[in-house]
């Protein structure tokens, strides 16, 4: 009877959950509908119950690691889609089916028989790239992405969709395995964030970033938020000296408008410091004013945002370098605002955004909210060339894409993120490219033959090279040849995509009819000698010669670098000298010494945290020179062919790239304490000059800390001085407590540790 009873109270608290979870459910159902009634797009909310309703019965039952019902991700992802991006219900319906085709045995025609060929295109669409860019299989995810792409130029919300799943799944990553956590957090950084840049999701940008850094660099940025949080009331005040006056004067001239301050996120912050080397309190521009406007029908856009900024400066002075005219020509992603920064009551530097609402919506909501404008007005077809224009771009790439398809992602990734300039054609017609682009881009943007037979070019009609970097405002007279031909040495200045890909598509091509060409000369060759041509003979050709494949032997043929003798036999029997074809053929180990001395691999699981304990340093572990960590740095560990680690911080330049391609090689480390062993450190000093300043850093370093000094040069300019002392500490606490002690001697401004 108790046994019975028992099992009736367990079943009753299965049910009991069971309600509970549908509950949540419905729940967030209701605020998805909530949300679609208060839009302006057309009530479709049979499609959406469909939807619903098809995939809550496809995943029911499923549970996800946090352990909600799988179904409330779909939800959420079609919350994002519609709150932040303001997309409509076929982008909402895509979003609830997203995972369907993925995780149940539904099919693409399934789909398309229920909802038809758009919906059916889109959730297809989603699904190739399901699981991650970067998986196990990183070749087949990045063909995936080419083949996404593909789908993105006929219909750009199939990747507004993967950037809400994106955005969800980044929001609860704190379920997952830290291994797990990094891979994510990298390739998010590596590649959605910059996505959603370039499509002008300005603040899903932002928080994509925020996430990564939070789950990468825990301590960093709960130090960074913790000092906002701290500075918070100071940043006010500062505000209200500032914003006060300003709203009585704009009061006084009619304008119907809102104010506001924008705080600067947390990576943001962080990425400032690192790239400056300055520490936090040296971050002058942490917020910002915006000032978003509703237009007077009988003016025009652009003139109002010139009123509102001479209202500004009729109060404060402003900084001439640092005025952005986003109105006259919008970024790429669509970015339509007046940048100025003036000098505020207190003595701060402020930044000032001017927009209009319109411009506002589209800056926050990206070419999402293009169609919304294209609903109200549809002659104004002016708001989506820049989008066309860029999808164009990409379609470039993808009509010629890189055989490694890795290195295809890279190429994409080049245009995503970064400034851009505009540059002028001899008839006055506008192009844009990304920052440090080179008279050479210019010309492939014109056209990839006037990029192959490019000789030079005029600058503003002064001749300059090929690698001339360009800036805004210069007019560019492109120069060609018909018997010039891009050249190896062009991929080491060009900077975009459509470049890039057109020069490795044009170097492979006259590389494989050299291939070719040397292969025929050889064969005619042997030939003539009666010598069969065999791999056996082909392989002493190439050791002889020094080459380790045959396809450098054919080149080096066709190029004459060598000449083949009359007496081909005699090559043959010939015993090679190339000590590297030598040494390639020796086996790995070649006594038992050598075999003795390997260290042996640790046993690594993947699912837990390594503990980096220091009588396994340079054993079983090795810190990378590339980023130099130190014992309490965030560090991850990549397991290398021979099972050892090497240990990475996660800032280091490489970091993102093995993260991303390598994500199955990744694994959570932790430092152990350390004692016998120190670190190379860099730490750069600024300060006023003065008599015995040497001596006094020097005392502090060797005398208090008693720690070897490697390297110390400083240099004194007008007053000033900046250094960088190189040093070894055994840990981030000991480098943070000598920080600390040499900024308290005299006329020492600032202490910051160089970090790459």
């Amino acid at each position: 009877m108790s046994a019975d009873n028992d099992e009736w109270i367990a079943g009753q608290a299965y049910n009991d959950r069971k309600v509970t979870d549908d509950e949540q459910v419905q729940q967030a159902y209701e605020r998805l509908l909530d949300s679609y009634a208060r839009s302006n797009h057309r009530r479709k909310f049979e499609v959406l119950n469909k939807a619903f309703k098809f995939a809550d019965q496809a995943h029911r039952g499923v549970k996800r690691l946090s352990g909600e019902p799988y179904i409330m991700h779909p939800l959420a992802v079609a919350q994002i889609v519609i709150d932040e991006m303001g997309l409509g219900s076929t982008s909402i319906a895509s979003a609830l089916l997203h995972d369907v085709i993925e995780d149940t045995d539904y099919t693409v025609e399934d789909i398309r028989n229920l909802f038809g060929d758009k919906i059916a295109q889109l959730v297809d669409g989603l699904t190739k790239i399901s699981g991650g860019i970067f998986a196990e299989a990183a070749s087949a995810q990045a063909e995936n992405m080419r083949r996404l792409l593909l789908t993105m130029s006929d219909d750009i919300r199939v990747i507004l969709i993967k950037i809400a799943d994106r955005l969800h799944n980044m929001r609860t990553l704190g379920a997952m395995l830290p291994a797990k956590q990094y891979k994510i957090a990298g390739e998010t950084m590596y590649l959605y964030a910059p996505m959603a840049h370039r499509l002008g999701l300005f603040t899903i940008k932002t928080e994509l970033e925020d996430l990564s850094f939070k789950y990468e660099h825990p301590e960093a940025y709960k130090q960074i938020e913790q000092k906002l949080m701290a500075t918070e009331g100071n940043r006010d005040l500062v505000y209200r000296h500032f914003a006060d006056p300003l709203e009585l004067k704009l009061n006084k001239l009619g304008v119907q408008y809102k104010m506001r301050s924008r705080t600067k996120s947390v990576y943001s912050i962080w990425h400032k410091m690192q790239t400056k080397n300055i520490g936090f309190e040296d971050v002058y521009d942490i917020f910002a004013a915006r000032i978003v406007f509703e237009p007077k029908g009988d003016t025009d856009v652009k003139k109002q945002c010139w009123d509102i900024y001479s209202a500004v400066t009729d109060l404060y002075n402003p900084r001439p370098d640092r005025i952005r005219d986003w109105l006259s020509h919008p970024k790429e992603n669509g970015y339509q605002a007046l940048h100025i920064t003036v000098m505020g009551p207190d003595g701060f530097w402020i930044e000032i955004q001017i927009r209009s609402d319109k411009m506002d919506n589209i800056a926050e909501k990206g070419y999402a909210a293009h169609w919304k404008y294209k609903e109200e007005n549809p002659d104004e077809l002016a708001e989506t060339s820049d989008l066309d224009h860029w999808l164009a771009r990409i379609q470039d790439v993808l009509e010629a894409p890189s055989p490694n398809a890795m290195d295809f992602l890279d190429t994409i990734k080049l245009n995503l993120y970064g400034a851009e300039i505009f540059v002028f054609t001899p008839q006055g017609d506008m192009r844009t490219l990304p920052q440090n682009a080179t008279a050479l881009d210019f010309a492939y943007e014109i056209h990839t033959n006037v990029g192959e037979h490019c000789i030079g070019a005029k600058v503003n009609h002064t001749l300059v090279p090929l690698s001339h970097r360009l800036e805004s405002g210069d007019q560019v007279e492109i120069l060609t040849s018909h018997a010039h031909f891009p050249k190896e040495e062009w991929m080491n200045f060009v900077t975009t995509a459509k470049a890039k890909t057109n020069i490795e598509q044009f170097l492979k091509k006259q590389q494989r009819a050299k291939f070719k060409a040397g292969e025929e000369m050889l064969t005619q060759a042997l030939g003539k000698a009666g010598i069969e041509i065999t791999q056996q003979v082909l392989d002493k050709f190439c050791a002889n010669y020094g080459f380790p494949k045959k396809e450098n032997l054919y080149a080096a043929i066709a190029d004459k670098q060598i000449e083949l003798p009359d007496n081909l036999r005699k090559v043959l029997k010939e015993k090679t000298t190339n000590s590297f074809i030598r040494y390639m053929k020796k086996p790995f180990y070649t006594n038992k010494t050598a075999k003795k001395d390997t260290p042996k691999a640790p046993t690594i699981d993947k699912k837990q945290t390594y503990l980096l304990k220091e009588e396994d340093f340079q054993k079983n572990f090795l810190t990378q020179s590339c980023c130099n960590p130190i014992p309490g740095d965030d560090v991850f560990g990549f397991i290398r062919d021979d099972r050892r680690l090497e240990i990475h911080k996660h800032t280091c330049p490489p970091a993102l790239t093995l993260k991303t391609r390598f994500g199955d090689r990744v694994v959570s480390c932790k430092w152990a304490d350390y004692q016998n062993f120190s670190f190379p450190t860099v730490l750069q000093l600024t300060g006023i000059d003065r008599i015995g300043m040497l001596n006094d850093i020097t005392r502090t370093i060797t005398y208090e800390f008693s720690i070897n000094v490697r390297k110390f040069h400083i240099e004194s300019t007008g007053g000033l001085f900046e250094g960088r002392i190189e040093v070894d500490v055994r840990s981030v606490d000991d480098l943070n407590k000598i920080i600390a002690r040499l900024q308290k001697i005299k006329s020492v401004m600032s202490v910051v540790r160089v970090t790459n």
